[in-house]
C-alpha cells in the first residue's frame, strides 16, 4: 500500500525516506549537498504541497526562512491580511483621490472649528466678560452674544456682576474676639453681602479681591467695635447703627483701593462673651434681669402710689369746697365718718362723756342684731 506524501518532499510509507530522490531538506539521494542560498526552486510536477504557502497551494517552494516568509507575504493575497495596515493589525484608512491622506485636512478642520467657537460667546443676562488681547486689557462685553477675535488671540474671561455674594467671618466654628470700648472681649460672627460694579478694576487692580474684601471687612468691624461697650454689644440694643457703620467704612476703604466692589450690606450674627468667662456672664445677665425686674415693680407700686394719692387730692379738694360754704356741717360729718372708720372693728369701747355709757359691749350688740335679721327676713316667708 502505498504512503502518504510527506510534506517535507518524502513518502513517509513503506520507512523509505528518500524514495523519491528528495530528503526531508530538499537535498537529493546522491548525497551531494544543495546551499540553501534562500532562492525559490521550482518542485517536482505533482509533488507536495508547501505548508508556508498562504493559502497550502502547490507550487513554488520557499526557503525555511522565517524572515524570508513574513517579508514576502504579500497583504492583497487571499490569507494575507488585506485590509489592514502595516503589521496588519489596524485598518487602513481612505485616501483622497490623489493617493494622499485625509489625517491633515481632518486635523486642519478641526483646529479651524475649535477657533471658531472660541470666537462667539454667549454670556447670561448677570454676566458680563473682559477681553484681553494677549494679556492685556481690550474692553468690556455684556451680556448676550458677542463676537472677538479667536485664541489665543483674546481672551474672554467671564464673572457675575449682579449676584451678591456673601462671605461669613469667621468661615469656621473659631472664636473672633474683638476688643470693645470698655476693655472687654466679644465674640463676634458676621456676614457681608457685596458685588461687582466695576469689573475692570475688580480684576486688574487687586491680586485678590475677595480676600481684600474679607480683610476689610475685618478691619472695619474692629474699628466700629471699639467704639460701644462690652452691653452695648452683647445687648443689640446699638447692632444696627454698627452694621450700618462697618458697611460705610468698608465702602470708603475700597473705594480708595479702586476694588470695583460695592458692599450692599453687612449682619451681626452673634455677639457673646468669650467662652471662657461665658457662664460668669450669664450670672451677671440673671442679675441684672432680676434688678430689672424690681426696678419695674417699684416704678409701678411709686406709680399706683401717686395716683391713689392724687385720688385723695382730689377728694379733698371737693371736701374743701362744702366745708367753705357750711363749716360746721362739715366738720361734724367728718368727725362721724372718721370715728365710724376708727370704731368699726373695735370690740370694746370705753367712753368718758358726760350722758353717755362708759362701757360699750359691741360684739354683744352685734348678735343681738344679728338674729333680728334673720327673723326679720323669714317672717315674710312664714306669712305667706
Amino acid at each position: 500500500m502505498a504512503g502518504h506524501d510527506s510534506p517535507w518532499g518524502g513518502n513517509r510509507g513503506g520507512g523509505d525516506s528518500g524514495g523519491d530522490g528528495n530528503d526531508g531538506d530538499g537535498n537529493d539521494d546522491g548525497g551531494e549537498s544543495r546551499p540553501d542560498d534562500g532562492k525559490e526552486r521550482p518542485a517536482p510536477p505533482g509533488g507536495p504541497r508547501n505548508p508556508w504557502l498562504p493559502s497550502g497551494e502547490r507550487g513554488t517552494r520557499r526557503s525555511a526562512s522565517i524572515e524570508d516568509i513574513f517579508r514576502n507575504r504579500d497583504p492583497r493575497k487571499p490569507g494575507g491580511g488585506g485590509g489592514r495596515g502595516p503589521g496588519g493589525n489596524f485598518p487602513q484608512m481612505p485616501r483622497r483621490p490623489d493617493g494622499k491622506s485625509w489625517l491633515p485636512l481632518g486635523i486642519g478642520l478641526a483646529v479651524a472649528a475649535g477657533l471658531l467657537m472660541s470666537s462667539f460667546h454667549m454670556l447670561g443676562p448677570k454676566e458680563q466678560g473682559i477681553v484681553t488681547i494677549f494679556g492685556k486689557y481690550s474692553r468690556i462685553i455684556d451680556s448676550g452674544v458677542s463676537l472677538t477675535l479667536p485664541w489665543p488671540i483674546e481672551q474672554v474671561d467671564v464673572e457675575d456682576v449682579r449676584s451678591f455674594r456673601v462671605d461669613m467671618i469667621p468661615d469656621n466654628e473659631n472664636e473672633k474676639l474683638m476688643l470693645t470700648s470698655d476693655k472687654n472681649l466679644v465674640d463676634l460672627s458676621y456676614l457681608v453681602r457685596w458685588n461687582i460694579k466695576d469689573l475692570k478694576d475688580y480684576k486688574f487692580r487687586l491680586a485678590d479681591p475677595e480676600e481684600t474684601v474679607r480683610e476689610v471687612a475685618e478691619a472695619a468691624m474692629r474699628a466700629s467695635i471699639a467704639q460701644v461697650s462690652l452691653n452695648e454689644a452683647i445687648s443689640g440694643s446699638g447692632r444696627a447703627l454698627m452694621e450700618q457703620d462697618v458697611r460705610e467704612r468698608m465702602q470708603r476703604i475700597l473705594n480708595i483701593y479702586k476694588a470695583g466692589v460695592a458692599v450692599q450690606g453687612v449682619e451681626i450674627k452673634k455677639a457673646d462673651p468669650p467662652a471662657k468667662t461665658k457662664a460668669a456672664f450669664e450670672q451677671v445677665t440673671v442679675s441684672q434681669q432680676e434688678a430689672e425686674r424690681d426696678r419695674s415693680e417699684a416704678r409701678a407700686w411709686a406709680q399706683q402710689l401717686l395716683a391713689r394719692a392724687q385720688g385723695d387730692a382730689a377728694a379733698f379738694e371737693k371736701v374743701y369746697e362744702q366745708y367753705r360754704l357750711a363749716p360746721e356741717v362739715t366738720k361734724r360729718r367728718m368727725y362721724y365718718e372718721t370715728m365710724e372708720r376708727v370704731l368699726r372693728d373695735n370690740d370694746t369701747v370705753v367712753a368718758d362723756a358726760p350722758g353717755v355709757t362708759s362701757y360699750l359691749p359691741l360684739p354683744e350688740a352685734r348678735r343681738r342684731k344679728a338674729p333680728d335679721a334673720v327673723d326679720a327676713g323669714a317672717s315674710p316667708a312664714g306669712g305667706q
